[in-house]
């Protein structure tokens, strides 16, 4: 008997849609500036039809301008190397503009290329430090993290001590968790230290970290490079509930002579990553005090610490405690909405007391509120800049445009309340990006179905310079449609719910297609994204679509982004899943209009908490959710982060039990497929064994697949995690065989791609 296949064409199609590929379909989608003075000028890459090309900007002029001439460049180059030199693609990442020159790195050498003659020649490349390094302000000095002490170099390259006492598991600088996996991957063997220079440059910021009494936790690592035994990996690694936890020491160094001034609270509870690198502890602008945002282990308490830089004594200065959550932005990878402002007296305040986000001013020496700054049926989600000249601050927020509540707009309010002005008065989601000196902003505008255009603004909302208009040419000739943005209601029956709906490619609507539900589920970020890239989570949905399956993305209760009754949903209630009951009832919704749409034939996947909620969708609700794919998940949080149970749990093992999929096992019915990395030390392996285990004895069927060199997010086997999902998903799902011998081409180690993953 013949067995169908689906055409490989649909494979090399969905190939293209791959994060790692995706970019080359959108020029001029996205950029990354690359500050120069301060901030007073930068550059980017742009994918052009003639390739890549550096463009160099200066707000300040209105200009926008090839960085040199690339032609001229190559030839230049191509004759000082004897190499051959492309144009289209030179062989360097990264440019160093100086006046009437370009410096780079090409050929394992360092250039200078003059921009008048195009002549280039080799130059010792001037001390910049490296990627581990943290430069000062007046870029003299650096420091560095050597075995477990903080080190200095000069500018001169003269390296000296800073710290001398640190040890393995008391060091200085370092976070509780750092993916180490990953790091050596990428050639590194840790982290840039946490730390922060003070504004003058003779001081720095940081902690020392003490995870001498946290439980250990093992990773092995069964097929070390070496060819030889299996390796013992030990993590330090807390689990909700112990009493043994990470603790952090926040410390000041005077950076010339080594002196150190220890907090006299001394060491506290430390999170997951330092506050220091999610920006919860930062300087003064004066230089005499460092603040720190402290947090309660359960969540609901937020306090603004106030360190002494001279004396290290702690004074509360903001404290603000609730029933739920007290947060200082709705998503981890926020940065804290909280601003001290000039002379240490007065400090802007982010709270959902009134049951929205919005800004509050406070009396820093009494701790009490002196007004209310923003107000309304919407949500600040960012603080952009505080002209305390002019009284007013400029602020991102979302649920200003009726369309959709995720929408960002930037606007402007006095410190008094009054003044409010939108100074991005469209319909567009606004995504901004600040040079440090903070003159203007990169503001890029789109939505789900229009590509950005990116343009540089003024603190009147004005165009200095307009960067980009992405070309989507490219992606629209593989058969790519713009998603479906909807709004459907929850299971409530009340609570509007946003998401996109992606069509399969040559989409007929007299067919009927699977569909695919593509789960994150929060509580510390979103799913979805009002904006054109969504760069973690919608790749993948939009290669599954080019498969013949409608995928679906939604957002339900217990997500972040919007007003806190809608966030709270998840409070203590991880076990919902970012609202897998609202996923359920948007489906059948969106297929009582959409008869394209089988719910006979409904699948899942995801990746991380994605996996867990793939799990959980299919215990919870077997008679809808038929197949699912789940990588990587957290099933079993009562032996996973600390972190990650209690802020959202709480403290009550009751409820830890409530959200283990574990636990949920014997409810499973449909096809499912379990995939781990087996050197993820982040959720580590024996999450999905245990799981494994627990569905062996309820005698169900399931397929695993550990992959034993990975780690987290599949880095260097994504290529085979993709096609075994694929696979799976096209056998269960559309009833067809794969194409016979098709293999993805693995994806290239993309820096960037990590950062846009790890924030």
């Amino acid at each position: 008997m013949t067995t169908a296949r689906l055409d490989a064409t649909a494979y090399r199609t969905a190939e293209q849609l791959l994060r790692h590929n995706r970019s080359r379909l959108v020029h001029g989608g996205r950029v990354r500036p690359r500050w120069i003075e301060g901030g007073d000028r930068f550059w980017y890459t742009v994918d052009t039809e003639a390739g890549r090309r550096f463009v160099l900007v200066d707000p300040r002029n209105g200009t926008r301008e090839p960085a040199f001439d690339h032609e001229r460049l190559a030839a230049a180059l191509a004759a000082a190397s004897g190499q051959d030199v492309d144009a289209a693609a030179l062989p360097f990442a990264a440019i160093e503009p100086t006046e009437g020159h370009v410096e780079f790195d090409a050929f394992d050498a360092h250039w200078r290329c003059s921009l008048a003659t195009y002549g280039c020649e080799k130059t010792e490349p001037r001390a910049s430090g490296g990627f581990l390094d943290i430069r000062s302000p007046d870029g003299e000095q650096a420091v560095f993290l050597r075995d477990h002490d903080l080190w200095v170099r000069s500018a001169d390259g003269r390296e000296r001590a800073l710290t001398t006492d640190g040890e393995a598991d008391h060091a200085y600088g370092t976070s509780p968790f750092s993916p180490t996996v990953l790091l050596e991957k990428m050639g590194i063997s840790h982290l840039p230290p946490a730390l922060a220079w003070s504004p003058d440059s003779t001081r720095v910021l940081t902690h020392r970290t003490d995870q001498r009494e946290v439980r250990t936790t093992h990773l092995v690592e069964a097929a070390p490079a070496d060819g030889g035994a299996p390796r013992l990996i030990t993590q330090r690694y807390a689990f909700p509930g112990d009493e043994r936890i990470p603790l952090g020491e926040f410390v000041v160094l005077d950076v010339a002579t080594g002196e150190a001034v220890r907090a006299e609270t001394g060491p506290e509870p430390l999170p997951l990553m330092s506050p220091i690198t999610t920006k919860w502890a930062w300087w003064a602008e004066d230089g005499s005090a460092v603040y720190h945002l402290n947090g309660s282990r359960d969540g609901r308490r937020l306090r603004l610490d106030q360190l002494d830089a001279a004396t290290g004594k702690v004074t509360a200065v903001v404290t603000e405690t609730g029933d739920t959550r007290v947060e200082p932005a709705q998503q981890q990878r926020q940065a804290p909405m909280v601003k001290v402002l000039a002379g240490g007296a007065e400090v802007l305040w982010y709270s959902q007391r009134d049951g929205w986000g919005h800004l509050y001013l406070y009396d820093a020496r009494t701790g009490e509120v002196r007004r209310q700054v923003t107000s309304g049926r919407w949500a600040v989600q960012e603080i952009l800049r505080v002209d305390e000249d002019r009284r007013v601050v400029y602020f991102v927020a979302s649920g200003l445009i009726e369309a959709d509540p995720y929408r960002r707009s930037v606007c402007r309010v006095g410190l008094d309340g009054t003044g409010f002005v939108r100074l991005t008065d469209d319909d567009l989601d606004h995504v901004v990006t600040l040079p440090e000196s903070g003159r203007y902003f990169i503001d890029s505008a789109s939505t789900s179905t229009t590509p950005p255009v990116i343009t540089v603004r003024d603190w009147d909302g004005r165009v200095l310079v307009e960067l980009e208009r992405a070309d989507i040419g490219r992606l629209l000739a593989t058969g790519w449609t713009p998603p479906e943005p909807f709004r459907v209601k929850a299971a409530d029956g009340v609570t509007d719910i946003h998401g996109v709906l992606h069509r399969p490619h040559d989409f007929d609507p007299d067919r009927r297609y699977p569909v695919i539900d593509h789960p994150y589920p929060g509580p510390h970020m979103r799913r979805g994204s009002a904006s054109f890239d969504n760069a973690f989570f919608q790749p993948d949905a939009e290669a599954v679509a080019a498969l013949g399956f409608v995928v679906v993305a939604l957002d339900g209760r217990g997500t972040p982004g919007r007003d806190k009754a809608f966030h709270d949903a998840s409070d203590r209630n991880l076990a919902d899943a970012g609202g897998m009951a609202d996923h359920v009832a948007a489906l059948r919704q969106l297929a009582a209009e959409r008869p394209w749409m089988d719910l006979d034939r409904v699948g899942i996947f995801g990746i991380s908490g994605g996996g867990y909620a793939t799990v959980r969708a299919m215990c919870d609700f077997p008679e809808v959710y038929k197949v699912g794919v789940s990588e990587a998940g957290n099933h079993e949080n009562r032996n996973y982060h600390l972190w990650w149970a209690e802020t959202y749990d709480g403290q009550d093992p009751e409820v830890w039990a409530r959200s283990s999929n574990v636990e949920a096992a014997d409810r499973l019915e449909g096809k499912l497929l379990l995939v781990h990395g087996g050197m993820d030390d982040n959720v580590h392996p024996h999450l999905t064994l245990r799981l494994a285990e627990r569905l062996i004895a309820a005698d169900k069927d399931f397929e695993l697949l550990i992959v034993p060199g990975a780690e987290h997010i599949f880095a260097g086997y994504e290529h085979y995690v993709t096609r075994r999902r694929w696979d799976f998903l096209v056998r269960n799902l559309l009833g067809v065989e794969p194409p016979e011998g098709y293999r993805l081409t693995p994806a290239p180690f993309d820096f960037d791609v990590i950062a846009d993953i790890f924030g």
